[in-house]
């Protein structure tokens, strides 16, 4: 009998690889943080033993979820700027909010409070775009979740660098300060093609070429901004980016929401991956990104929730159920985008994305423990046929009742085992209270 150090017994596995199969009544076996076997229950008793054991037989067990597009310090400004569409939401609520408030305390107070929602939800993995990501990593580094920071790049000064060179220097020490990181890798992060300038943009590809890094941008948003790019420099955004040298399969295009048929084509061709953000692009009124029409083309789609600002909600349960839903809607047809189909853009997609799916985004032997339980036994969930339809259609992240990452017992019984929730949620109320109070300075001004 081989010993290992952690055996977890479960009523349904879903391994995510093969696809669309359910595994019921098997257990997990873990050692140094890696996958051991996958196997029927009852032969698991035969042949392991664990330090740790769990019997969690009314409960599923998934690959960590992946958010493959987030902005994690901006949790602390949820609920600040709704009911807006996107230009105004970013000129006349959330810059100048984050011009007046944004330093490393806020990243840092705001990404804890991220990590914090997100392990609650089965999240195990995040791609982050914001400002000191350096904080990001330090704190995401002590949370013990994997991430991807971002290595902002924007045309205009800002709390975490004045210019170009800047912000690309103080990403090239964030790169070789977690470069060695078993959780924390880095990716280029330009904002979006109207806020950084092909100069800019070159210079950026050049670092990532160098370091081998994967890129990470906004990109065909809105109507708007592709319009308005158009007029101003005689070609779409995507044109634009394919002439510098940016399509490629390290390339992450976020929203992706204006796409004209051969620009699908040309993405397929050049491997790029595409972050779906639903929930956002529904609330931001900025389009809907026709994941259909990707995934037939052959593109790789995986979800991200974007800012709590703009969601309201790292929820990427949600957003798994909404993206079936609208590509069937899109479609006009109820067979798109299946539940083994999203729930495969929430895990492997976004693994592969990141070009981490050596590492995580399913069931396989060799590969890190990132493991989501979720209690299937309440009346919500019942009666249950199909565990996976249920997962997709029915759950709620509430039900999310344990995580571990890399073999670490993360979420125990829903409670944080190494975030105190308590100082999270004071901070969080500091923050709004000096957030409240700069609002306030200013309408007295006016």
């Amino acid at each position: 009998m081989q010993h290992l150090d952690i055996l977890i017994y479960a009523g349904w596995i879903i391994p995510v690889e093969p696809e669309n199969v359910v595994y019921e009544q098997h257990a997990i076996a873990i050692q140094d943080g890696k996958i051991v076997a996958i196997l029927p229950s009852n032969e698991a008793v035969r042949y392991f033993s664990a330090r740790i054991t769990h019997r969690l037989t009314t409960h599923l067990l998934i690959p960590g979820l992946i958010n493959t597009h987030t902005h994690a310090a901006m949790n602390l400004l949820r609920g600040f700027a709704d009911d807006m569409p996107l230009n105004q939401w970013l000129n006349e609520r959330i810059w100048p909010a984050e011009q007046a408030h944004v330093n490393k305390e806020f990243v840092a107070d705001g990404t804890k409070l991220a990590i914090a929602e997100m392990l609650r939800g089965g999240i195990t993995c995040f791609n982050d775009m914001y400002f000191f990501p350096n904080v990001a990593a330090e704190v995401a580094a002590q949370a013990g979740i994997r991430a991807t920071v971002g290595l902002i790049l924007v045309d205009f000064p800002t709390a975490w660098a004045k210019d170009t060179d800047e912000y690309l220097a103080k990403g090239r020490e964030v790169h070789e300060t977690f470069r060695e990181h078993p959780l924390i890798q880095t990716a280029l992060a330009p904002h979006a093609p109207y806020t950084v300038s092909d100069d800019s943009l070159r210079a950026g590809l050049a670092m990532a070429n160098e370091l081998e890094l994967p890129t990470h941008i906004h990109i065909h948003e809105t109507a708007v901004e592709v319009e308005g790019e158009t007029e101003k420099n005689g070609e779409r955004p995507l044109t634009r980016l394919e002439k510098l040298g940016f399509l490629s399969s390290r390339f992450m295009a976020v929203h992706a929401t204006q796409l004209k048929n051969e620009e699908i084509n040309l993405l397929a061709n050049q491997g790029v991956n595409v972050i779906h953000c639903p929930e956002s692009n529904l609330k931001l009124a900025s389009g809907i990104c026709p994941v259909p029409k990707l995934l037939r083309a052959g593109v790789n789609v995986a979800l991200g929730t974007d800012g709590a600002a703009s969601n309201d909600d790292l929820d990427i349960l949600g957003e798994m159920r909404t993206a079936a839903l609208l590509a069937k809607i899109f479609n006009k047809d109820a067979s798109t985008v299946p539940a083994a189909e999203a729930l495969k853009m929430a895990t492997l997609n976004g693994a592969k994305a990141l070009g981490i799916d050596h590492l995580t985004g399913s069931f396989v032997p060799g590969k890190s423990a990132d493991i989501v339980a979720i209690d299937m036994s309440d009346i919500e969930t019942q009666p249950i046929y199909n565990p996976l339809s249920q997962l997709v259609y029915a759950v709620g992240r509430n039900k999310v009742t344990d995580v571990w990452v890399a073999g670490k017992h993360l979420l125990k019984s829903r409670t944080l085992t190494l975030l105190d929730i308590h100082d999270i949620k004071t901070k969080t109320h500091l923050w709004r209270d000096k957030i409240l109070a700069t609002m306030e300075s200013k309408k007295d001004e006016e």
